[in-house]
């Protein structure tokens, strides 16, 4: 008892401390998301509960109550000795992130082989994905997120040109985050993770450190922050008591792989040079026994991969027509890509109360991109992408409460550069729309990025257990969160040359071109801008163990972010004064003049359009923060018999992700470095000779940037306005199902209905002298005040989706006594959004109102997936993975032809088609033979066949509308030569050692 009393002593010392600090600092810290174990059951009252990792040595220790509950918080995964006396002894491994229950009453059989306990009691949809799964099932990549797609609703895809991606439910990447040691790695300049960004085949953390990671797909706690959809929360692997380590070489190239489409529709078929190296090392072990260890690893990747440049749904007669140039352009190219992961960790208990954990992680990238479907390799990308971050973690535990102090420090850019400069661009394009055919030669100088963020954090998390308020027993997790992080964006380069369109038709190519885009540098204005963004959360969560049969998880969050680029932000005095001056539109002779008011504004046209100018002009004081991020998470888990063979859950909850520096940024660098357009007066695209806007062509054009820069004569470029009262995205989720154990068998049923609200969208601002943005069948585009050479785009919340999903799955973990495993995954989905999730530009329409909602992009209506794994005699062992997936639908802009228009006023609509076919299959098989060398090491050698059956699991689309109609889109059906999802057949060799 006399440590019990001190442990609570210090903890009202420590509680009272960090409240006045926190009141001084206003505030300064933040709580962390915990990867670590619950361990809770019943044993006799007022025993002492040991538990004790059989690897490192760390020891936890509480009291039973005078009912005989107990719990330990935050066990680092592994396999504990666990004990309440003798003759109760078990010997159990628990999972990351995971609450697990385990009785120890006397006289029970003990378990010496590390029986791994479920977790049952969770109103979570989620699963573990264990280290054998990891080691074992077939992969592409080497990024440990690609097992995900194990679980239920969650989708990992490897693109045509190698970029990993992962999605969970019917939302895109920016919506899913990623914890590793409890540290979320969400990207706040760019989407996705920060560093796992285009252009890139990267890993985002070498595989060799990882332990076990747990997908959330639905009904996270309130310790979960800046996510929407899926939550994957991994723990590290640490140092033992045993020098142990791991040293692979992986292998593959060309002759090991069948062709792409794309090689096939060569004459000759002809592969290109490809090849595939991967290398890692990871080495751990103790520096005091039981006291202090170390871990290790360093992973490598050197890629050529074979990407095809193709037309993407340009219609084959207009194709042929590209002029010989660039037509050399199409068919096979090849993707450059080189990494290298390195990280370490250090733990130390100094005493039985006390660990310290210090990790540091850094990543280093160098790929090419920007080729494939319409994009030729001379329009390529050079990406550099820079990853360092730092922990240091101290725990205190004591009989009931456990406190996690963490400091972390992170630093990761993204910078793509032209490989091509020196030259003009040519995009060739084809009517209606000016459709896409092919980029070739320079790049649209917004490609050219150097994006990232760098800063510290401040993360605690303090929980308490048994707590006895009402009826049963509370474990209660409460906290608060502070981060201080500098955002950098630079979005374009004014150096680079034009890029110069051409139309091309039926009949032949122009050899002049209708539009030029460039990069126009404002004086005075700086290109890249920075941000000292600041977040800050609260949360308060309870796990309310009501009864043996009921539990209860009640939480709630509230988050806040305060960045002063947006804040802060004064909108130029000379766009005001362009707002009050006279519509120019309005001018004799114009158009539109007999719609104008005496003295009529151009603010006072956009108003008339419902684009109100006091919504999006800033002063500097009219923006505040988004405060309404307030998240009830409520979810329940009911066991039928007690017994946790049957358990029903289900849970609602509300939780806000953030919108991206990228799209705030853009209000201040546009107006530094814009990208005008100028129309040249050509037959095949007419326009009134305007300057700036509209020209005659001249060949002074070609011959440097400064020719086009010198039509503006000083006039600002595009202009983006944000919304003066921007919201936050964020989703609501409901689920309903039941868990069960079978045998050795686990199943799970679920439904889950998840909408998300207030994506972010730009769209067109300008506005006709009478308010109109339909007119003719076209936009307002060029509709500016004096003195604008680009056009006035506007951001606003507005995307939305909505998902209902249906979740079965089963699995048999793997065990050394029955030598096998296997998990089975199916996921239906009824999906709809009112724009593509590769989309955040909305031009189509006036407002992202005005959009429909269509079947969603971001997910197969049905999707299978399948792994198995067998250890077969003579130290062989098998594994394989199966996948099948429906189409992923098809969104597109279906327009008519014949001057007809939607209700909405426009010629066109979003639309979307499935195409006929099984869309993505494949069969992945491995085979390692295992050596026993002196029982020192285990020399491996392993073969890995992906896509077994060589499916062509094609990507791209060529939309459809009959000849002779009214224009609008009716099917669409994949292009036979286009690229591919994954790899063709493929045999991949690995070789290596664990000693």
């Amino acid at each position: 008892m006399k440590k019990q009393v001190k442990g609570r002593r210090s903890l009202i010392a420590s509680f009272v401390a960090s409240a006045l600090a926190s009141a001084a600092a206003a505030p300064s810290v933040t709580w962390a998301q915990e990867a670590g174990a619950t361990l809770q059951g019943r044993a006799d009252a007022n025993a002492e509960v040991t538990a004790k990792n059989v690897d490192t040595g760390l020891t936890r220790k509480t009291k039973t109550d005078s009912g005989g509950s107990y719990t330990i918080v935050g066990l680092p995964a592994g396999t504990y000795q666990v004990d309440a006396g003798p003759g109760t002894e078990q010997t159990v491994t628990l999972s990351v992130a995971s609450t697990e229950v385990l009785d120890l009453g006397k006289l029970q059989t003990v378990t010496v082989s590390g029986t791994r306990l479920v977790e049952t009691k969770t109103s979570e949809i989620g699963q573990i994905v264990s280290l054998h799964e990891i080691e074992t099932v077939p992969q592409l990549t080497r990024n440990f997120l690609e097992f995900a797609d194990t679980v239920p609703g969650i989708v990992f895809d490897v693109d045509s040109k190698g970029k990993p991606t992962i999605r969970g439910g019917a939302q895109n990447d920016d919506s899913v985050n990623v914890y590793i040691d409890g540290v979320g790695q969400k990207g706040y300049v760019r989407s996705g993770l920060s560093g796992q960004t285009d252009n890139t085949q990267g890993n985002p953390f070498p595989q060799l450190a990882i332990g076990e990671y747990k997908v959330i797909t639905s009904n996270y706690k309130a310790e979960y922050d800046q996510i929407s959809s899926a939550a994957i929360t991994a723990e590290t692997k640490s140092g033992t008591n045993h020098f142990e380590g791991e040293v692979f070489g992986l292998y593959t190239n060309d002759h090991f792989r069948a062709e792409t489409p794309g090689e096939l529709a060569t004459t000759p078929n002809i592969k290109t040079p490809s090849k595939d190296k991967e290398f890692g090392v990871d080495f751990g072990g103790p520096i005091i026994k039981d006291v202090m260890h170390f871990f290790v690893t360093y992973e490598g990747k050197r890629y050529d991969t074979p990407v095809t440049v193709t037309t993407g749904a340009t219609p084959a007669p207009i194709a042929a027509q590209l002029p010989a140039a660039a037509l050399a352009q199409l068919g096979p190219a090849q993707l450059n890509f080189t990494e290298n992961l390195y990280f370490g960790k250090l733990d130390w208990e100094p005493t039985a109360d006390d660990r310290f954990v210090l990790s540091a992680q850094v990543r280093r990238e160098d790929g090419l991109g920007n080729i494939g479907a319409n994009q030729a390799l001379s329009s390529s990308l050079e990406t550099l992408n820079t990853d360092n971050r730092f922990d240091l973690r101290w725990e205190r535990s004591s009989d009931r409460w456990f406190n996690v102090l963490m400091a972390t420090w992170e630093d990761a850019f993204f910078r793509p550069n032209a490989t091509n400069t020196n030259v003009n661009g040519a995009d060739y394009t084809y009517q209606p729309g000016d459709q896409l055919i092919l980029i070739t030669n320079g790049i649209d100088p917004r490609a050219v990025q150097n994006k990232g963020q760098k800063g510290p954090a401040l993360e605690e998390q303090l929980t308490f257990s048994h707590l006895k308020w009402w009826t049963g027993d509370h474990t209660v997790k409460m906290g608060i969160k502070h981060k201080w992080v500098k955002l950098t964006a630079q979005d374009g380069s004014g150096t680079n040359n034009p890029v110069f369109y051409y139309d091309v038709s039926p009949t032949g190519y122009a050899t002049i071109p209708y539009k030029a885009v460039f990069a126009a540098v404002t004086p005075g204005q700086s290109p890249e801008v920075t941000s000292s963004d600041r977040q800050l959360g609260v949360f308060a969560q309870d796990d309310w163990s009501a009864n043996e049969k009921l539990t209860l998880n009640l939480g709630v969050r509230w988050d806040i972010e305060w960045n002063p680029s947006y804040l802060n932000f004064v909108t130029p005095q000379f766009f005001v004064n362009m707002l009050n001056a006279p519509d120019p539109n309005c001018a004799a002779g114009k158009p539109y003049a007999a719609a104008c008011a005496p003295g009529q504004t151009y603010g006072q046209s956009l108003a008339k359009g419902g684009v109100s100018p006091n919504d999006y002009v800033s002063n500097g004081h009219n923006r505040s923060a988004y405060a309404g991020e307030f998240q009830p998470r409520l979810g329940f888990s009911y066991d039928l018999a007690a017994d946790q063979r049957h358990v029903i859950f289900g849970g609602i909850g509300r939780a806000y992700d953030r919108d991206l520096y990228d799209y705030l940024q853009l209000e201040q660098t546009k107006l530094a470095l814009s990208e005008p357009t100028v129309l040249f007066n050509r037959p095949d695209h007419p326009c009134p000779v305007n300057p700036p806007s509209c020209v005659n062509w001249d060949p002074k054009y070609l011959n440097g940037v400064q020719n086009l820069q010198a039509l503006l004569n000083g006039a600002a470029g595009e202009v983006d306005l944000l919304n003066n009262n921007l919201k936050v995205p964020y989703s609501d989720q409901f689920s309903l199902g039941i868990r069960n154990r079978l045998g050795d068998w686990n199943t799970s049923a679920a439904v889950a209905r998840i909408n998300s609200y207030d994506g972010f969208v730009f769209t067109l601002g300008n506005r006709r002298p009478d308010g109109s943005f339909w007119a003719g069948g076209g936009q307002p585009w060029g509709y500016t005040p004096t003195g604008l050479a680009g056009n006035i785009i506007i951001g606003n919340n507005g995307i939305k989706t909505r998902n209902t999903q249906l979740l079965l799955s089963a699995d048999k973990p793997y065990t050394t006594a029955s030598h096998w495993g296997a998990t089975f995954a199916y996921t239906y989905t009824n999906a709809t959004q009112n724009r593509s999730i590769t989309e955040h530009y909305a031009f189509d329409g006036q407002w992202i109102g005005d959009y429909p909602y269509i079947t969603s992009n971001a997910a197969a209506k049905h999707r299978f997936v399948a792994t198995a794994s067998y250890g077969a005699p003579w130290g062989f062992l098998v594994a394989g993975k199966l996948t099948i997936a429906s189409p992923i639908p098809d969104n597109e802009i279906s327009c008519y032809n014949n001057g007809t228009t939607f209700p909405t006023g426009g010629p066109c609509t979003a639309v979307a088609f499935t195409a006929p076919g099984l869309g993505y299959r494949s069969v992945d098989m491995e085979v390692t033979k295992n050596f026993n060398v002196k029982d020192i090491s285990t020399v491996y050698l392993r073969f890995d066949v992906l896509n077994v059956f060589n499916v062509k699991n094609l990507v791209e689309y060529i939309p459809t509308a009959p000849a002779g109609g009214n224009g609008l889109l009716t099917a669409s059906v994949y292009k036979p030569t286009g690229n591919i999802s994954g790899s063709p057949r493929e045999l991949r060799m690995t070789i290596g050692a664990k000693f």
